[in-house]
């Protein structure tokens, strides 16, 4: 097993943290004495300062699922997981039910076409002839 994959969080916080450590301390050898102990100084002030996190400790946690009052649980939980599933049946009810009335639409627009146009019998035997009816139909209803 990987030894980096073991170590607690405060471990591997407290490996970064001398890391930095080392890498703001490399470039001390070049700097001029005061320099580097005002520099000393002010990493002993913040390590003097810092905050400690407080520890996290876990609680208990009581829950009555009895009665009304109770909304973390229960029926509320069941409602709110079926409500959504009943709106997505909806929805798609609706939109197959929309889908079949505008194809009936279309059909009937080009069936009143064939049924209201003077057209020779050659007509209704071409195959591009519904093409031709739904784009001239179209263009008629746009101008």
């Amino acid at each position: 097993m990987n030894a980096t994959l073991s170590k607690t969080p405060s471990a591997l916080e407290e490996q970064f943290a001398r890391r930095l450590a080392n890498r703001l301390s490399a470039g001390n050898a070049e700097l001029p004495h005061d320099i580097g102990e005002r520099l000393r100084v002010a990493r002993q002030q913040a390590v003097a300062r810092r905050k400690l996190a407080p520890a996290l400790h876990p609680t208990e946690v009581l829950v009555s699922s009895g009665g009304a009052a109770a909304l973390g649980g229960g029926w509320w939980t069941r409602i709110g997981a079926v409500v959504p599933l009943i709106a997505l049946v909806i929805g798609m009810i609706t939109i197959s039910i929309v889908q079949d009335e505008n194809r009936a639409n279309d059909m009937a627009e080009v069936d009143a076409a064939l049924l209201t146009d003077d057209l020779p019998p050659a007509a209704f035997t071409d195959p591009g002839f519904a093409q031709f009816l739904k784009t001239h139909a179209s263009d008629t209803a746009s101008h």
